[in-house]
């Protein structure tokens, strides 16, 4: 996927009320009120086994309190006589976030959404971490899922906003996200396939990124 400029928008704080209880410093930073700037994401890389070459997009919410992530084929499988290699899947997506001079930004909650068809005794995991290129820090966050099942599946990844993983002030870093599928057959009946897919009812798999913004200290 080339490389682009994918979409603009005014900033909002989203989490400013939903997050865990703040200190009166944090709550101090937190933005109430858009900033009259502009967030652009651009794409520097898309790889990995769960988004071929164009199939994810990235574009920022309407209202600009979060971007999505669109897949068309993440899907996971074992058993049935799949290959080995299809029970795990994984996208890595390396973003340039442009943000108003004088602000940083952290994800503070992702959604995620899909379809399983899980054979009893096969189970299967959804994945993501999340970090700041050259920053040692790094959110991680499972899901996991166990057969029988034969359904619509989401997962929500929020973090504290003591424990948010924020932009660093000033700089310009790329932000990672690394998300997986991976599906186990178990004791399940061989001849049967279990899959775990991220997927919507048009056939595509959308995954929300909600931000939460606050304002960095002055430059000395």
């Amino acid at each position: 996927m080339a490389a682009g400029k994918l979409a603009t928008g005014a900033l909002a704080a989203l989490f400013a009320l939903a997050l865990a209880p703040q200190s009166a410093t944090a709550a101090q930073s937190v933005i109430t009120d858009p900033p009259p700037d502009k967030i652009v994401i651009d794409v520097a890389t898309v790889n990995g086994s769960g988004c071929p070459p164009e199939t994810a997009a990235v574009a920022v919410s309407e209202d600009n309190t979060a971007f999505t992530v669109t897949y068309s084929q993440y899907l996971a499988k074992a058993g049935g006589g799949a290959d080995p290699t299809e029970a795990r899947k994984n996208c890595q997506l390396n973003l340039i976030v442009h943000v108003p001079q004088g602000f940083t930004y952290a994800v503070a909650s992702t959604d995620y959404r899909g379809y399983a068809s899980l054979q009893p005794g096969a189970s299967g995991v959804q994945k993501a971490s999340y970090y700041f290129q050259g920053s040692p820090d790094t959110a991680s966050r499972s899901h996991p899922f166990s057969g029988p099942y034969e359904d619509n599946w989401q997962a929500t990844d929020e973090t504290d906003w003591a424990n948010l993983v924020w932009a660093p002030c000033g700089e310009q870093r790329n932000f990672n996200i690394n998300t997986e599928l991976r599906v186990n057959a178990g004791n399940s009946d061989p001849s049967r396939t279990s899959y775990m897919a991220m997927d919507s009812t048009d056939g595509d798999i959308e995954t929300v990124y909600h931000l939460a913004w606050k304002e960095c200290p002055p430059q000395k």
